[in-house]
């Protein structure tokens, strides 16, 4: 584990990723970009979409396009974006809850700490990994149909701290990619690492701007209770 340079007080709420933060689903959403994009003959390697893992699907499709040659015409980017969540959703059957996810979000609600889902994924595409956290409720979720622009933009993380009615300032950004640091960053959050299900090691996170970075969540939970004073 890295401190960095955290605030050493506790945060009045966190705002998670879903697919490498809390369920193990980064391998699967790479297999299913390569497989969009050999159907649509676009030439892309494991090596240049796993980084990517995380931003705007749209965008993914238009940077991975033009890194082989291949700009995207209107309207492709999102054909692009939607076939990879059909894929997606096909090869998304049995994912896991990384470990200590499920403890750690039970363990945020007993002690009533706020906390919401922030994804760039589809709302189609998330129900399946939460399903694998076996939540006790339904969780504040914002995905990316329900803004303009996704991850690394901040409009994500911004609406999940109006759901919580919690100041940005206040939040926590809990993330695997470069992605979720740089939004929170954009959005005025306090950006944290974790690395169990990330595709990226955690200097690439330093370098991005997180300020603690994590290998679990179980790690995690024990920095958030020392910072509570060791208190639920």
């Amino acid at each position: 584990m890295d401190p960095g340079s955290a605030p050493d007080r506790a945060p009045a709420a966190l705002v998670l990723d879903l697919d490498g933060t809390l369920v193990d689903t980064v391998e699967t959403r790479i297999h299913a970009w390569l497989d969009v994009f050999e159907e649509f003959d676009i030439p892309a390697t494991r090596e240049l979409v796993a980084p990517m893992i995380g931003i705007d699907g749209k965008r993914l499709a238009r940077d991975i396009a033009e890194a082989a040659g291949r700009p995207l015409r209107g309207g492709v980017d999102d054909e692009i974006d939607r076939r990879c969540g059909e894929i997606y959703e096909s090869l998304n059957q049995d994912p896991q809850a990384l470990p200590g996810a499920r403890e750690l979000l039970r363990w945020l609600d007993e002690g009533q700490w706020p906390w919401a889902i922030a994804t760039s994924s589809r709302r189609e595409q998330v129900g399946t990994s939460l399903k694998a956290l076996e939540l006790g409720r339904d969780p504040v979720i914002v995905d990316g149909s329900s803004v303009e622009h996704a991850k690394p933009a901040p409009d994500l993380l911004l609406a999940a701290a109006g759901e919580l009615h919690r100041s940005p300032a206040d939040c926590w950004c809990v993330g695997d990619s470069t992605w979720d640091m740089r939004a929170a960053i954009a959005a005025g959050m306090t950006p944290i690492g974790v690395t169990a299900g990330a595709a990226v090691p955690a200097e690439v996170l330093r370098q991005a701007g997180a300020v603690l970075v994590t290998d679990t969540l179980m790690e995690l939970q024990a920095e958030l209770h020392r910072r509570r004073g060791g208190s639920v």
